[in-house]
């Protein structure tokens, strides 16, 4: 009976609760540097983990992070108290799944939504097992699923003018993961250290980040005193829209890196653009190189066939198309805690270096 009431206890501990109170004293130093929508503050038994908005002023949500089993402080300021670590996390990204196993702790995910886009074959056993919830999509979960498995936290992605209020209801932490949205490839990278302290691996996050920094801008570095400059063009047209990074988005910022000329990079967009065939055939035209994210695709005919069009571009009879399988490959769930593989592809698509390519490939 005691255990009984022990983990109802534990349980109601979990969920969500909104707090005011005055901040603490004294001064508290952001232990984030190269995300600008995130911010991190460590007190005396609680972290404080604040998103901004990515389309307005303010906070998009606070978290008060405070460890299972212990004491809630007297005093925390505004936010949704989240204890930790997570071990009943409904995650709605594929991306943030592998961040999980990499960070050592794969059990936390108990759920997932759009499981026909997962391709991490722990989760899929998981789901066929019955040992992860499959809630459905994303757009419209299965609320009666999101119930039956009693998240402590769903993390979810959010995008402008976004609505979770069915999910508001349920009294549960919704993680907002707007990690998507930062403009530089370390900036998306550093939220691994709030990820990491959702789910107590703090030191792993930290170690695996500071790796990446590393490597990342030894690399961009080395890039900075190459003399050629590619043009590149990325992606197709689908059912008449053509969608490019931003200017100010962190992929557009990756091809800089790598010594690419991108014919968007004066744009001030930091997500994406929704271009049509014409207005892209414009700008890039006469791409040296063309770079296309895809399943399906594997040859020129392939590209032909996508958009009869697509031979106009100067990639195209050049041959300089290089296609990446996302079917095949894991380069979503990889790319964005890990940026110095993207940027080290990109470099030897650049560098003509085919034979050491690891999500891209030559076009047949």
């Amino acid at each position: 009976m005691k255990n009984i009431i022990y983990s109802i206890i534990l349980m109601l501990a979990a969920v969500s609760c909104t707090t005011t109170g005055e901040h603490s004293t004294g001064s508290v130093d952001n232990i984030i540097t190269e995300a600008k929508l995130l911010s991190m503050e460590q007190h005396k038994g609680y972290t404080v983990a604040t998103i901004a908005n990515p389309w307005g002023e303010g906070a998009l949500r606070s978290y008060i992070l405070v460890p299972a089993g212990a004491p809630l402080p007297d005093s925390l300021p505004e936010g949704t108290v989240v204890r930790t670590p997570l071990n009943n996390a409904l995650v709605y990204s594929a991306v943030h799944t592998s961040l999980f196993t990499e960070l050592g702790y794969p059990e936390a995910v108990k759920g997932i939504v759009d499981a026909q886009y997962f391709t991490d074959s722990l989760v899929l056993e998981g789901v066929k097992a019955g040992k992860i919830a499959d809630c459905g999509s994303s757009m419209a979960p299965t609320i009666e699923k999101v119930i039956e498995m009693k998240p402590d936290g769903i993390m979810l992605s959010p995008y402008q003018d976004s609505n979770f209020d069915q999910l508001e209801k349920l009294n549960i932490p919704l993680i907002m993961c707007a990690d998507y949205m930062e403009q530089t490839p370390l900036g998306r990278a550093e939220w691994i250290k709030f990820y990491g302290a959702l789910v107590g691996k703090e030191k792993e996050a930290d170690a695996i980040f500071a790796s990446v920094a590393q490597k990342y801008n030894a690399l961009k570095e080395s890039r900075a005193s190459v003399d050629h400059h590619p043009k590149v063009l990325t992606e197709t047209v689908v059912s008449g829209v053509w969608n490019v990074p931003g200017g100010k988005s962190y992929m557009a910022q990756i091809l800089k890196d790598a010594g690419a000329n991108y014919p968007w990079a004066d744009d001030d967009h930091s997500g994406s653009l929704s271009l049509d065939f014409n207005q892209v055939l414009a700008q890039a035209k006469d791409a040296d190189v063309w770079l296309i994210k895809s399943f399906g695709v594997y040859s020129y005919a392939d590209v032909k066939g996508q958009y009869e069009l697509n031979d106009k571009f100067d990639a195209y009879t050049k041959r300089k198309i290089y296609v990446c399988d996302t079917n095949a490959t894991r380069l979503f769930e990889r790319f964005p805690f890990h940026p110095e593989l993207l940027l080290q592809e990109y470099s030897n698509i650049l560098d003509g270096k085919t034979n050491e390519l690891i999500f891209y490939a030559p076009c047949k």
